[in-house]
């Protein structure tokens, strides 16, 4: 049989089978092995051989945790403005305009109702890919809805942060998320209502300083990297090298900063017993 292939305008009948390889391995920046791709993805984007937890967007994180990929999404028609008209290396009405192209979502969050082995939650899962995950007003309401609607319905609620903060182009604005839904989440404690927070890689800024560790359980995958300030600003304000593995989950879980942390096969039977538990507890 003859293979055909096109070249300037010609046909290739060499008779040499070309085989496209690109996009089917995955280099693991953990252990540097290289891995094939379909093989990563059958074991929940884990590298199998060094368990380095890969990033995954908010629907594949969904689909993990919820039964049967099953889920209704509410709040998806908020999509953010740019009030203050922001301009860096480009408008922010165009870094806007590319992410909900790219993911498309119209921003960094997806609130849903699902089933978690059976048992009714709310969930808001934040994606990275939208601008870093970052905080601005529209993931700051959606996730201040989503607290809302577990306070009006009683079902526990999980957030899934991935996030680089808040949003700069937004100012102020992103700035008062923080406050906001501490606020909402302050109601939440007082109905006695379980809220779990999962931090995956990475969860920094105003994310962490706010909802991310304000869990009454909170719980991170391995080596997800966690704090306000990035390492090099921590070091240039005190002076000091930091210590190995600073602001990766395992430290945080050492020096108390951490409920568990929690591999990504191990995550929903994990958080079935610990909503099992709290309900009893209630």
């Amino acid at each position: 049989m003859t293979w055909f292939k096109r070249q300037s305008g010609q046909l290739d009948t060499s008779g040499e089978k070309k085989v496209r390889t690109e996009g089917l391995w995955v280099k693991c920046d953990g252990c540097r092995q290289i891995i094939w791709k379909k093989d990563l993805e059958e074991n929940l984007n884990v590298c199998p051989k060094c368990y380095k937890h890969f990033r995954i967007d908010a629907r594949t994180r969904l689909a993990q945790l919820l039964d049967d990929n099953q889920y209704e999404i509410f709040d998806s028609n908020l999509a953010s403005t740019d009030p203050l008209k922001f301009v860096d290396l480009k408008a922010y009405s165009s870094r806007l305009k590319q992410a909900k192209n790219d993911t498309g979502l119209k921003d960094a969050v997806i609130n849903v109702h699902g089933k978690l082995n059976g048992r009714p939650v709310i969930v808001s899962s934040m994606e990275y890919s939208f601008i870093g995950g970052s905080m601005g007003a529209v993931v700051g309401e959606a996730i201040t809805r989503a607290i809302e609607k577990s306070i009006e319905t009683r079902k526990p609620i999980i957030i899934v942060s991935a996030s680089g903060g808040a949003r700069m182009m937004e100012g102020v604005i992103s700035l008062m998320q923080l406050a906001k839904i501490s606020a909402a989440l302050a109601r939440l404690d007082a109905a006695r209502i379980p809220y779990i927070s999962v931090l995956t890689d990475p969860t920094t800024g105003g994310v962490t300083a706010s909802f991310a560790m304000l869990g009454d359980l909170n719980i991170a995958e391995p080596g997800a990297l966690i704090g306000f300030a990035g390492p090099r600003v921590i070091e240039q304000t005190i002076r000091q090298k930091l210590p190995p593995g600073f602001q990766r989950s395992e430290f945080l879980l050492e020096h108390g900063m951490l409920d568990a942390v929690v591999q990504r096969k191990d995550l929903k039977p994990y958080i079935a017993r610990a909503l099992d538990f709290m309900a009893q507890a209630a």
